[in-house]
């Protein structure tokens, strides 16, 4: 199978895969690796628990975790068939969200596929579009802010203190290509007078 590989610095940009109809995926083999498993044998649970998420949330194991025999070089010439699922960004999604969100590299996947997923439906959503930018800040900016706190919950909960969920997700965030909260145009009134006019308008 032929893939053209994006050249990112990020992490998970840089093991992001292009198909010939332009849609993003990834090799379920090396998110493995990046994810800190030492041998894929160990990550097939983690895969099995998304395909049970992704089944249980009403969409179609086959169209994100597509199985296929892929060929690899061996030696000098020779090459063996190996299976691999090729996941959508979807299915990335969920794998992430069934690991431990105490390893740094499990936080980060964490929110960058919840980022990159979110900002696809915002990016169809009519509703949005027809906010205002310093609007869409205050929204993105909520958004973010809740996620964060989830993410820290959940490290919490994994009895982890050594380790800085907030700075790694800011750190992720910033390694995001396209346009973030705090890279939007500034606008004309601060995120507190904004809320503070929302919650006038609610009021009314």
């Amino acid at each position: 199978m032929e893939w053209a590989m994006n050249e990112h610095h990020q992490p998970f940009e840089e093991i992001k895969l292009i198909n010939a109809n332009g849609a993003e995926q990834w090799s379920a083999r090396q998110l493995g690796k990046l994810l800190g498993y030492s041998e894929y044998r160990h990550f097939i649970p983690v895969l099995t628990r998304a395909k049970e998420a992704c089944e249980n949330s009403g969409h179609t194991i086959d169209d994100h975790f597509e199985e296929i025999l892929d060929m690899v070089k061996i030696g000098s010439n020779a090459k063996r068939a190996l299976k691999d699922i090729v996941l959508s960004r979807y299915a990335c999604y969920l794998v992430v969200q069934n690991g431990d969100p105490a390893k740094p590299v499990i936080a980060a996947g964490q929110t960058y596929f919840a980022i990159q997923t979110r900002r696809q439906e915002l990016a169809d959503d009519e509703a949005f579009k027809q906010l205002r930018e310093d609007e869409k800040r205050l929204f993105l900016r909520n958004e973010l802010k809740e996620h964060n706190k989830q993410l820290v919950e959940a490290a919490q909960q994994a009895n982890t203190t050594h380790f800085d969920v907030g700075s790694k997700v800011r750190q992720t965030i910033q390694e995001l290509g396209g346009t973030m909260p705090e890279e939007l145009p500034t606008p004309q009134v601060s995120i507190k007078q904004l809320e503070n006019s929302v919650k006038i308008t609610e009021k009314k």
